[in-house]
């Protein structure tokens, strides 16, 4: 009687393994309530599926019940290692009646502190490969009963093999994206991150990412952020690590070209098309042809190119100023901007369906007063840097200089520290950056005891004239020492901020 009721029992778990595995989708899953049924039906103290690694024929547990997460990290077998591996390496069986009495139970788990157990490990196969095992400890019986568990399993593994390949290929793949990934990262390390972009601050590690991931790609990238927060230099990054790398990267200063000449820049002119227009010339876009265009302070260009450019991200071709052939171009734009474009927008000086154009993959570059963990970072790379540029062998920064970097807001962002250490480096007398080697815009109250409020009696209009030169200089500061660029930023004249610096005794040129 006992004998049938057992048989009965082990039918159900069968069929409930069987249903199991039509129903679930998910391979992991179905492993679980694998070994979940397994326990509940037979009263296991442990189980475990092993897999095998498809690249380094490690046999590593993958699904378990009755260990911990870190007892099934310390599950991993070689080929013959252990009763396991034999089992992997034979495709052959194995019942252990007492693993205390076998010198081959490696015990590799640690998980066995009462080794008074029996263990029965069976191959999992499929297409005449052993692809894992699948074990378990129960207390000691004896051999009939020890026979049935075998069958048993052995039933349950050749039901499962379909699935436990499948999860194996899953793995595998899984492994080869992580592996991608890796690469892709090293790669940008190795080629771009140390050398022009600093940061380990976790906005900057997003950086990263969404570098490594667009690269690949032909997406158009807008990258968007303050003057001096490294835009360039993240579109270099994305083009080195694409692979357009061997092709070239051309970049243009939309701001810089006057309104005039920008088309025949971007998009070159034929032989006379325009008075000085001797000969026949290729523009920007022709020159990366097959490679990168970076289009800098995109957001400053004349609303009649906008146009020309918008036909070239939609037909990815262009024609000549004065000419009228249509030129087939491949190549990748990326855009940067410091301003506001949807305000812009909003204001008719910049079209709608080119942002949307340009903004099919945004990048957004943090300011340096965000990131205030790389400053130092920044700083040491600086020192470094301009060591070797002006021969010099400063060691380090002293606490007071560090102090006055680390309370100052960076309105230039990185291009202003490395100016400031540039500046401090040349300046230097000994092998320390003091706080005295810092330029002037860093010279706060604290440091230079020359807060008007800390004074006895302040007078109105002393605390007045402090405000509007701190107004002012902050102003010039964003502007790099540009008096009309500030005037405009405050809303004043520049003959208003010119008189008011001069009467201050403010040196805009402090501030380039």
């Amino acid at each position: 009687m006992k004998s049938e009721a057992t048989n009965q029992r082990e039918l159900q778990v069968v069929y409930q393994i069987a249903q199991a595995s039509i129903h679930h989708d998910n391979v992991s899953a179905l492993l679980m309530s694998v070994l979940d049924i397994l326990d509940e039906e037979l009263g296991l103290v442990r189980a475990a599926l092993v897999l095998r690694n498809p690249d380094t024929d490690m046999f590593e547990i993958k699904a378990s019940k009755g260990l911990s997460d870190q007892e099934e990290k310390l599950g991993r077998y070689k080929l013959g290692e252990g009763i396991t591996g034999t089992v992997a390496e034979t495709g052959e069986a194995a019942v252990i009646p007492d693993i205390s009495q076998d010198p081959r139970f490696l015990d590799r788990t640690g998980a066995r502190a009462d080794n008074r157990l029996a263990f029965v490990c069976v191959p999992i196969i499929h297409l005449n490969r052993v692809i894992g095992t699948l074990s378990i400890d129960r207390p000691m019986a004896d051999e009939q009963e020890l026979k049935r568990n075998l069958d048993l399993l052995q039933m349950i593994t050749n039901i499962l093999a379909e699935a436990v390949s499948r999860m194996s290929e899953q793995i595998k793949e899984e492994q080869h994206l992580i592996e991608e990934n890796l690469r892709l990262q090293r790669r940008l390390d190795d080629n771009y991150k140390p050398a022009n972009i600093i940061g380990n601050c976790g906005s900057m590690r997003v950086i990263y990412e969404q570098i490594a991931q667009v690269a690949d790609s032909n997406a158009t990238v807008l990258i968007r952020g303050e003057t001096g927060t490294g835009k360039e230099l993240v579109a270099h990054a994305i083009h080195t690590c694409s692979p357009r790398s061997k092709s070239p990267f051309v970049a243009v200063n939309c701001a810089a070209l006057p309104d005039s000449l920008i088309e025949s820049e971007l998009f070159g002119h034929e032989k006379g098309s325009f008075t000085g227009a001797v000969n026949q010339r290729k523009g920007r876009f022709e020159l990366a042809n097959g490679g990168t265009i970076f289009l800098d302070e995109i957001g400053d260009i004349p609303t009649n190119t906008q146009m020309r450019l918008l036909r070239v991200l939609q037909e990815r071709c262009i024609e000549r100023v004065g000419g009228t052939e249509t030129i087939p171009v491949d190549v990748r734009v990326i855009a940067a901007t410091n301003r506001d474009l949807e305000q812009a927008i909003q204001d008719s000086k910049f079209r709608d369906d080119l942002f949307y154009r340009l903004n099919v993959f945004p990048i957004n570059m943090p300011p340096l007063r965000e990131r205030r963990s790389d400053i130092m970072l920044l700083a040491d790379h600086f020192v470094e840097k301009y060591n070797k540029v002006y021969n010099k062998k400063i060691k380090r920064i002293s606490t007071a200089a560090i102090n006055m970097m680390m309370k100052y807001h960076w309105p230039g962002n990185v291009r202003e520290i490395e100016n400031c250490i540039e500046r401090a480096v040349i300046t230097s007398s000994d092998a320390i950056i003091h706080g005295y080697s810092l330029p002037p815009s860093l010279q706060t109250s604290e440091n230079t005891n020359t807060d008007i409020f800390q004074s006895a009696n302040p007078s109105l209009k002393d605390m007045v004239a402090n405000y509007e030169r701190e107004v002012i200089i902050d102003a010039l500061k964003k502007f790099r020492g540009n008096a009309s660029a500030a005037a405009r930023h405050l809303n004043t004249t520049q003959r208003i901020i010119n008189y008011r610096i001069k009467k201050l005794g403010i040196a805009p040129g402090n501030y380039k």
